[in-house]
């Protein structure tokens, strides 16, 4: 019963992560860039990381628990040597490279944004947002035993 716990607030804190990016993606990001206004952006990411920030806080945990139940420790983390590691090991990869995504957008390229320079940040959104589908996918591959 603790694991669909676990994967029900998996499942919840991932459909407003990636929804949000997917919004941000198809509505929000073309708009900017179609108005040259960055302010669409900065607005999105304020609002967005009120409720973004704690679900991706709450992927990071249940992930964890979730590999748990999987028979997944962190010993075994980065080993690919069961289909179930495989994705656990590419999903923490994927969240590594998020978050130093997220670090390097924070850090350099919204204190650097203008109208003229959008280029950065919106190659760093398309990222993250196919990073996420990607990890959705990747998660959905456990129910089948893994890759």
């Amino acid at each position: 019963m603790l694991h669909q716990i676990y994967l029900i607030l998996h499942l919840l804190a991932a459909s407003i992560w990636i929804g949000g990016h997917l919004f941000l993606s198809i509505r929000f990001l073309p708009e900017a860039f179609k108005k040259k206004d960055i302010s669409i952006l900065t607005d999105f990411r304020l609002k967005f990381g009120k409720i973004g920030m704690p679900s991706l806080f709450i992927l990071v945990i249940t992930g964890i628990l979730l590999a748990y139940d999987y028979d997944v420790p962190i010993s075994k983390w980065f080993s690919f040597s069961s289909p179930i590691e495989k994705i656990v090991s590419i999903k923490l990869l994927l969240l590594f490279t998020s978050l130093a995504l997220a670090v390097h957008s924070q850090k350099f390229v919204f204190p650097k944004l203008t109208s003229e320079k959008m280029m950065p940040v919106i190659i760093e959104i398309i990222t993250i947002t196919l990073i996420g589908v990607t990890m959705l996918i990747l998660g959905s591959l456990v129910r089948v035993g893994g890759i």
